[in-house]
């Protein structure tokens, strides 16, 4: 029997793919939930009277860990179950905030694509723009991935 919800085996992702996640709309409560169990209790995100009178942000900001994360896991979801091996590392730039009401989804272009010297593995870099509602990119980030082969085989 298939089984569906799999992620994409390094086969699937060859240099130039695009693809986008699934749209997920950032809460109230997702904020609170994030600066309460990571500590980020920065007044730009606690204090809303700092925010109204004191800040060029206006509004409840979210912090940015927390729309990268939460991009992440709108991908992780979609593309990497039982095939994603290990997170290597990124770059990551912040270009527009994210608020508590703005929908956010991932548009994800394939940048790099080579095997590994192990067998059954590839390393995937993709750049990520997080994309707000409105069309605005929140953050671009390029994580550099090692993902499962379809084959197993070396190359």
């Amino acid at each position: 029997m298939e089984t569906v919800g799999l992620g994409f085996f390094y086969e699937d992702l060859p240099i130039g793919r695009t693809f986008r996640t699934i749209g997920r709309t950032v809460t109230e409560a997702d904020i609170v939930n994030f600066i309460n169990c990571t500590g980020m209790t920065e007044v730009l995100f606690i204090d809303l009277e700092f925010l109204a009178n004191d800040s060029d942000i206006k509004g409840r900001v979210a912090p940015g860990a927390l729309a990268y994360t939460l991009a992440e896991g709108l991908l992780i979801q979609a593309t990497m179950q039982h095939t994603g091996y290990a997170f290597l590392n990124m770059e990551l730039d912040v270009k527009a905030p994210v608020f508590a009401g703005d929908t956010i989804h991932v548009e994800c272009e394939v940048i790099e694509a080579r095997r590994t010297s192990k067998p059954g593995r590839g390393l995937v870099r993709t750049r990520n723009k997080v994309v707000k509602q409105d069309g605005t990119v929140a953050i671009v980030y390029t994580p550099l991935r090692l993902i499962k082969c379809r084959d197993g085989a070396a190359h």
